[in-house]
């Protein structure tokens, strides 16, 4: 048995990846290990083409939705709750001596808290120090890292936990359940972090949209967002239900209510000389859950079915009303279903089933092609229209659009959704509510400043922290993805959707036994281990 960490840090300095795997072969399994740098490698990745535009320092423009005092209370909590280690400021110009360097960063495998061997249902913990290019011990935290135990052979897969120690040092654990290879993933070194959140509080409209206009014969183009820089006149779209801002500047000579379309703009480069960053508290052990044979099995909570068949999918939702509201990712979840429904370009139906399932997307920002102005629709007052009751289901997943603004606005979006779930719930209380959580992606440099991991984590950390307590069910996607052998990918892979569309279905259709406890799950491993 071999197992292996691997430390993956994009630095976009030298215009390649830079990787680092120490191979740990120990004596029996799972333990005695060697702390030993065996084979470095060097794979060339081109760095795309930049075009950089000058930082415009004036960036307080952006018109967030007005909190209460009980909000704002709140959302100061939440913040100190989800804070991230405080990272450097950075030099100009800058030098990369200082940033995290994978080849003299090291490990250590730390000895087991029990006398005796290593057993499955153990918890391994690797101590992880940094250091940076001169070969020096960081002193700080705040580097983003992911981790993974895989066995692809046996169709197995467990996130990780990393703990941040706050002096360049961290934890990862592991729990031990079948031979495997173990990954630590050095997303973005500290240093990287500031620039993120220096991007996203100086270039909120680095994303953009646009809105068409049309009167008579006169048809006219402006900018649009909830982040506009004030150069011109505006038209103020912010919905009158929710609060949720939006704005366009307005087209010469026409009036506001003659809009007809918004779709995605593109994305205004602003990166500065950081952008060389990117070449270049106690957390519970325990994760939600772990795949074994390629079948996401969750752990602590509701057991999931396998819903393997079209009759299956149709057993469970026979009589029922699907609200399917988000982004792409949740788009994904519909066009899924409709593999065993009846299918329309946004709404599915089994008459004979009494099955009715419909997806609308969410309100903006929103990238995409071209939408008719009236078709764009809030979350919150979407659910406001909801009876609810117990053959009505609604499921939503919001976040991929969200990343470049500041996180106060994805708050403020959260907090008018909960609102809108409680009042479901209240006159409701059975309706079964589920959301989606945000995933890992794969690493590019534009990836990085749109959909940074960072961002997503952050953004995933916010939308626990505001559903907590309420009669809500999480598919925990970031999970599910970092667990899984696959590639990253915003729209996970078929057999990962699968995973999410079982444990879906199971919140409305809770089968009978199963695994729900670690004893369960220790048995499974013992199992496994003995095959």
């Amino acid at each position: 048995v071999i197992l292996f960490i691997v430390l993956f840090l994009l630095n976009l300095m030298m215009s390649h990846w830079l990787q680092i795997s120490l191979f740990l072969p120990p004596q029996l399994l799972f333990h005695l290990f060697k702390s030993k740098i065996n084979t470095t490698y060097i794979i060339p990745y081109p760095r795309p083409a930049i075009v950089t535009q000058p930082v415009d320092i004036h960036y307080n423009f952006c018109k967030l939705k007005p909190l209460s005092p009980e909000e704002t209370l709140e959302e100061q909590l939440l913040l100190e709750s989800i804070a991230w280690p405080e990272t450097p400021s950075l030099p100009s110009p800058l030098f990369m001596n200082s940033s995290s360097d994978p080849a003299h960063s090291t490990f250590t495998i730390l000895p087991r808290k029990r006398e005796g061997q290593w057993q499955i249902g153990d918890n391994l913990e690797a101590l992880i120090k940094i250091y940076d290019f001169m070969g020096r011990p960081k002193k700080y935290g705040g580097d983003v890292l992911l981790a993974q135990l895989h066995n692809p052979t046996l169709g197995a897969g467990v996130a990780g936990q990393v703990v941040d120690h706050l002096n360049g040092s961290y934890s990862a654990v592991f729990s031990l359940l079948w031979e495997g290879s173990a990954q630590v993933t050095l997303v973005h070194p500290s240093e990287a972090v500031t620039e993120l959140r220096r991007v996203n509080i100086e270039e909120p409209d680095r994303i953009y949209f646009k809105s068409q206009f049309r009167s008579s014969l006169l048809t006219r183009t402006t900018t649009c967002n909830v982040c506009l820089r004030p150069t011109q006149p505006v038209c103020n779209y912010t919905d009158l239900r929710t609060g949720e801002p939006w704005f366009c500047y307005k087209p010469e000579n026409m009036s506001c209510d003659t809009r007809i379309s918004n779709y995605n703009g593109g994305y205004k480069e602003s990166l500065t000389t950081m952008e060389k960053l990117f070449q270049s508290s106690s957390v519970e052990s325990k994760p939600s859950g772990y795949y074994y044979q390629d079948v996401w099995r969750a752990l602590g909570g509701t057991t999931v079915h396998q819903f393997n068949t079209s009759s299956a999918i149709t057993r469970c939702l026979k009589g029922k009303l699907v609200h399917m509201y988000g982004d792409s990712t949740m788009r994904q979840w519909f066009e899924y279903l409709n593999a065993a429904l009846p299918v329309g370009p946004l709404m599915a139906l089994d008459y004979a089933n009494n099955i009715f399932v419909m997806f609308r997307a969410h309100g903006p920002p929103l990238r995409t092609v071209s939408v008719p102005s009236m078709e764009l629709h809030y979350i919150a007052n979407e659910l406001d229209n909801v009876l609810g009751g117990s053959n009505t289901v609604v499921v939503f997943g919001i976040w991929a659009h969200f990343d470049t603004f500041p996180i106060g606005f994805y708050i403020r979006r959260l907090m008018s959704i909960r609102s809108a779930v409680v009042r479901l719930l209240s006159r409701a209380p059975d309706t079964v509510v589920v959301i989606r959580t945000g995933n890992p992606k794969p690493y590019t440099i534009l990836g990085a400043f749109v959909n940074s991991d960072w961002y997503t984590f952050q953004r995933l950390k916010a939308l626990k922290a505001i559903f907590k307590g309420l009669n809500v069910h999480l598919v925990d996607a970031w999970e599910m993805v970092l667990a899984h052998h696959l590639p990253h990918s915003m729209h996970p892979q078929p057999s990962i959707i699968k995973n999410m569309i079982n444990v879906f279905l199971s919140y409305i259709c809770p089968p009978k036994g199963g695994f729900t406890s670690w004893a369960d799950f220790l048995i499974l491993g013992l199992k496994a281990f003995s095959g």
